[in-house]
């Protein structure tokens, strides 16, 4: 009988190819990994990883077995919501992961929203990138993601996750007031091609959605200063050091002195924003009525 607790483990190695960063998601140690995986190894007869470099890999019997680890744990979380529902109690604290902007314009008012409608549930916020959402709620970290599409992100039939669409929204330019440009109505990429970029640091999501942007208007944007913050971004163009893109929603209500912000026409940056939680757990008694107070707050934000 394979044990389902092992099933997780082998999820976490084939999710961060490192025995070392699967047992630190887990709050395990190494050792205790290893002799985890190693049991499963036997109580299935196969080999299950091979070393690759300094990291694992999963044999073609591992990848039949994680296809199957999938289907169990999502099975588990379904079971687990359905018991909750029939204690009848949406009482609780679910944590969710989510992005500043993301926290500042749909959680915090889904928040307020599920103080008045369901008291009982708690909500603990994780400050989190778009992109490092998603791993915390697979390692259990957090119940519930509110993440942005990105290279390499999970894909929507990804069977780990259950997603919903919240909303989707594009990046303007940010110029100063003084770019050549700053009179138009509006602007294609290609006419930035020769200016200083500002813009997020490699890793951040909305890194890759601007350069990916550039690419389709022909040119590589000649990066000069990186802020994950965009206040700080705004405050650099403002200051003249370059020209930005910036999500539409993240310049709400901010100080946009010196600076001129544009449309963009053509191939546009766009940033699509969901919530996702494990398989199975979309109805539990305590994440249903966040999820649907997250799409009730993000209702009218989309203007792509």
């Amino acid at each position: 009988m394979i044990d389902p607790r092992r099933l997780r483990i082998l999820r976490a190695a084939a999710d961060h190819r490192t025995v070392t960063a699967a047992a630190a998601a887990l709050y395990l140690t190494p050792s205790a990994v290893s002799q985890q995986l190693a049991a499963l190894e036997q109580e299935t007869g196969h080999t299950l990883l091979i070393r690759s470099g300094r990291g694992v890999r999963l044999t073609a019997a591992g990848e039949i077995l994680l296809a199957h680890a999938n289907a169990v744990l999502s099975q588990l979380e379904q079971a687990e919501a359905e018991l909750a529902a029939y204690a009848g109690g949406a009482a609780g604290e679910v944590t969710v992961a989510a992005f500043a902007t993301g926290i500042a314009e749909v959680l915090a008012p889904a928040i307020g929203r599920l103080a008045d409608q369901h008291p009982g549930i708690r909500v603990r916020v994780r400050d989190a990138e778009g992109d490092e959402s998603l791993p915390m709620v697979l390692d259990g970290e957090a119940d519930l993601a509110l993440a942005v599409e990105y290279r390499g992100a999970p894909h929507e039939d990804d069977r780990r996750l259950a997603r919903v669409p919240l909303y989707a929204e594009p990046f303007d330019a940010v110029l100063h007031s003084s770019h050549p440009l700053a009179a138009e109505c509006q602007v294609e990429l290609a006419q930035l091609a020769d200016s200083d970029w500002i813009g997020p640091y490699p890793g951040n999501p909305c890194h890759d959605v601007m350069l990916l942007a550039c690419e389709l208007a022909g040119f590589e944007p000649r990066l000069l200063h990186s802020s994950d913050d965009f206040r700080a971004v705004v405050a650099l163009a403002g200051a003249g050091a370059g020209v930005a893109l910036v999500p539409r929603s993240a310049l709400r209500g901010m100080e946009l002195k010196d600076t001129v912000v544009l449309p963009v026409t053509g191939p546009a940056a766009t940033r699509r924003v969901f919530a996702a939680v494990r398989r199975g757990a979309e109805t539990h008694p305590l994440l249903s009525p966040v999820l649907e107070a997250l799409a009730r707050s993000a209702a009218g934000l989309s203007t792509d």
